[in-house]
């Protein structure tokens, strides 16, 4: 219990701000602690002690809980802020692309976090699923109505202007530059109006959802069954296991959560997808939860998109006036509700269960497992939990059956997978191709490396670094495995020749320290370990001999690896371990180390 109650009083604005959340649900519930804290932060720029006080009072939440919770996320302030924040992208793609030109720029004319009397600031931030448009920047303004702009090809004089809050008229590129004849999971995006029903309908929409009606909910989990589609998500656990798992459990309700927080490092597919495809994902949500038997579902879209969730909320108003949600789906005994409830920034929320935590209104910490969400998912009810990748191919998958998707890809991964390239690669974008294609021909496809090809990221902050004579690996979860790397979330980050691969593994290293959600103790110490012992490295400055240092390393990577409760720290020291094989990172000079007197150093 809390030692000490707050006695401050909200503002008019902040009051209206928490109750206008409120006022969309039958009563106020602990869940709605983050959309709340998200609706003041962007009213007011800041949750202050007041608003805070207030929305605790009305959900009934400790506030020195709501306290933890608020401090948790990265796009919420708990101090006076300036109402216009740019968030300028720090991250690995992003710095390939020259980010730290504009950081540079922008502290040699304004300060970080400046002071609230200021009129705008910018901070540092992780990546921001911008990838292909790098250098990239989230503008948020505080108001009625907030503004949030993601802007991409940035560079330091833009970058000032956004700043200043005018218009940046910088071209950014386009997401898709390959042969739209070979898209299936594209195949509508920028064809289609993303914000138009009827055109969506036009061009094949609403047809699997008919076919799964017609055919029954068991059919539909038998179809996805034998299509032996594996999770697009990054751990690539088979998705028909997981429907059956969720529609073979006695305990009622049943829930659906679409987990749209794709925030790893190089990852931008989900983003691509939900901005011009957004009717295909409620489509998509609608049909798995007829097949899984479930009445409500939840889309968490991670807090740095808001276009994406700006068109996914438009899509489930248009389907609910039209029939295609609510009492009746397509006049049939379907009953269904979606709602979209947006992250704040944490890379943890993109863990499953971290995700369930974040949903519930708690901080976004991973649960132990078992219970897995199939049995006790959100609120304790069996869950099904699935990527925007994985929802949009079994959409695929019942509309044009199971044959047609194992036609493609190979026995053990089937289908066709997004795959996310950026950094130096010429025509950055999101690339569709059969499961099998080698990486060589992949990064082809997008053009090549701009400057030599020096190595390639694949699978993201948490996968594993591939060097220049690995390339013909091809791209199947047995293949990867087979080689020790991982298909991860689908990122292919590509750095030319002359990177500087300490200052790339620093930087990762620094990623998972900030991401780290201090719930377990290796995963908390080991992190910061990490982070330290790869800025010794980088400034040349070991603590010991440079062969201590590979040792501790080693160390503190089976220690993540085996003793963290998630994935995040168990696969925290797998790209840096991986680039220590690969590249130039440990300095060639060994220094000696110092002797220790007999007498323990006194004189």
């Amino acid at each position: 219990m809390d030692l000490k109650s707050i006695d401050a009083l909200p503002t008019d604005d902040e009051r209206e701000a928490i109750e206008r959340v409120l006022a969309t649900q039958p009563e106020p519930t602990r869940d709605l602690l983050l959309p709340v804290l998200r609706a003041i932060q962007a009213r007011v720029g800041f949750v202050s002690k007041g608003a805070l006080a207030h929305a605790c009072d009305r959900l009934q939440v400790p506030p020195a809980e709501a306290w933890g919770i608020a401090t948790f996320y990265h796009l919420i302030a708990t101090r006076p802020a300036p109402r216009t924040v740019l968030h300028v992208c720090d991250d690995v793609a992003c710095r390939a692309r020259g980010s730290e030109r504009i950081t540079k720029a922008l502290a040699s004319r304004f300060a970080p976090e400046a002071a609230a009397h200021h009129d705008a600031c910018w901070k540092r931030s992780p990546c921001l699923g911008q990838c292909e448009r790098a250098p990239a920047a989230l503008r948020i303004r505080a108001g009625e109505p907030v503004e949030e702009r993601a802007l991409g090809g940035l560079d330091a004089v833009s970058a000032m202007d956004a700043l200043r809050g005018e218009t940046i008229a910088v071209p950014a590129p386009a997401s898709i530059q390959q042969p739209r004849d070979s898209l299936r999971l594209l195949a509508r995006v920028g064809v289609v109006d993303p914000e138009s029903l009827d055109d969506y309908r036009a061009h094949g929409g609403y047809a699997a959802l008919r076919r799964a009606h017609e055919l029954g909910a068991s059919w539909v989990l038998r179809e996805v069954s034998d299509a032996k589609l594996l999770g697009r998500g990054g751990a690539g656990f088979p998705a028909g296991r997981k429907w059956g798992a969720v529609a073979s459990q006695p305990a009622r309700p049943r829930y659906v959560v679409c987990n749209a927080d794709e925030s790893e490092p190089g990852t931008f597919k989900d983003r691509v997808l939900m901005e011009g495809d957004p009717f295909a994902i409620v489509e998509a949500i609608t049909l798995a939860a007829f097949a899984v038997s479930a009445e409500r579902a939840f889309v968490y879209v991670r807090g740095e998109y808001p276009l994406a969730a700006a068109r996914l909320e438009h899509a489930i108003a248009s389907a609910r006036r039209r029939g295609l949600l609510g009492e009746s789906v397509m006049g049939h005994a379907q009953r269904l509700e979606i709602e979209v409830r947006r992250g704040a920034g944490a890379y943890i929320c993109g863990e499953e269960t971290a995700l369930l935590e974040s949903l519930e209104g708690r901080r976004g910490e991973p649960r132990a497992k078992p219970p897995f969400p199939v049995e006790q998912g959100l609120f304790g009810k069996p869950t099904l939990v699935n990527n925007v990748e994985t929802l949009a191919a079994a959409l695929l998958i019942v509309r044009d059956g199971a044959p047609a998707f194992t036609a493609l890809g190979t026995p053990e991964s089937s289908g066709t997978r997004l795959f996310c390239l950026s950094g130096d690669v010429t025509r950055p974008g999101v690339y569709e191709v059969p499961m099998g294609l080698t990486l060589r021909a992949l990064i082809a496809l997008a053009g090549g490396a701009t400057h030599g090809l020096a190595g390639v990221l694949l699978g993201g902050a948490a996968g594993t670094f591939v060097g220049p004579d690995e390339l013909d690996l091809k791209l199947t979860f047995e293949d990867t495995r087979r080689a020790g790397a991982t298909l991860g979330s689908g990122v292919v980050i590509v750095f030319r020749e002359g990177t500087d691969f300490r200052a790339v593994v620093h930087g990762l290293a620094g990623f998972f320290r900030h991401e780290s959600c201090g719930q377990c103790v290796p995963c908390r110490v080991g992190t910061t370990k990490v982070d330290d012992l790869l800025a010794r490295v980088r400034a040349g400055t070991p603590d010991g001999t440079w062969d201590d240092e590979r040792d501790r390393l080693r160390e503190l990577g089976h220690v993540l690896r085996e003793a963290s409760i998630c994935g995040l720290g168990q696969a925290a020291a797998s790209a840096l371990e991986s680039a220590t094989q690969r590249f130039a990172i440990w300095p060639a000079a060994m220094p000696t180390p110092t002797p220790t007197p007999s007498n323990g150093g006194k004189a």
